[in-house]
């Protein structure tokens, strides 16, 4: 039993000793994972916030048709998506010419695309949870349309802020697409590969130090980005936590 457990005692140290040492290719993967998926939440905040505004405000036919549309979406699977992008992106492909396949664009679109239905569905759901008459009052007030949508748009801030958060981790931790349409190419400038991908390449290798390295740093960095947008959202919590109720 012992000696089972000591390659990944040994994995687990030699991981430790990666991380604080500031190993360079460490934090590098981590960084293009960031930069990645960061860009690609952003993305996905700019062009879905406002189709989920348009499905929650306005009416239309087929409307629920096209919300549940993007709600079934949401559960596409990761490597579905990145082989309809590889076709897409390929040389032959409609969009060949964009030259996307295999470079940091091309997975950060792709990414992008891949969350965009969670935002659209969460934010619709935030949006739709605010009372309309805030719309109306604005309107009522002299707003414009477009204020009158940015007024509710405030009152929905905290259902897109965790929409916003939603897809980041949902970029941050996916592997078919960044596999598929970024190639994981290791390389100082243009490279590919990001922390899901190298810990894919690290277990088959079996260089288990490196992939627990690796996958700590993507645990932390989930964990705790969550948990700042938390204390951000409330102060209070990170003081009262574990006070004992009066």
């Amino acid at each position: 039993m012992v000696e089972r457990l000591n390659p990944i005692v040994d994995g687990i140290t030699k991981a430790f000793q990666l991380i604080f040492s500031g190993d360079p290719t460490v934090y590098g993967i981590a960084y293009r994972s960031l930069f990645f998926s960061g860009t690609a939440a952003v993305l996905a905040i700019l062009w879905g916030t406002p189709i989920a505004m348009l499905l929650s405000l306005k009416d239309f036919p087929g409307k629920s048709l096209v919300k549940g549309f993007f709600t079934s979406l949401i559960g596409m699977p990761t490597v579905a998506l990145g082989l309809i992008l590889f076709l897409l992106f390929s040389k032959d492909g409609p969009l060949g010419f964009l030259q996307l396949l295999y470079t940091p664009g091309g997975v950060i679109l792709g990414e992008a695309i891949l969350v965009t239905p969670l935002i659209i569905s969460i934010a619709v759901n935030a949006i739709e949870s605010v009372d309309h008459e805030i719309m109306n009052l604005a309107e009522t007030l002299g707003a414009s349309e477009s204020q009158a949508y940015i007024a509710v748009l405030k009152e929905a801030a905290n259902g897109v802020i965790f929409s916003g958060l939603a897809c980041f981790n949902r970029a941050f931790a996916e592997l078919g697409v960044a596999l598929i349409v970024g190639g994981s190419i290791v390389a100082r400038v243009g490279g590919t590969d990001v922390l899901t991908t190298d810990i894919s390449m690290y277990i088959a290798r079996g260089n288990f130090s490196m992939a627990i390295a690796l996958a700590m740093i993507l645990l932390v960095i989930v964990f705790g980005i969550n948990l700042i947008i938390l204390i951000a959202k409330n102060p209070k919590a990170i003081i009262t936590w574990g006070k004992m109720p009066q």
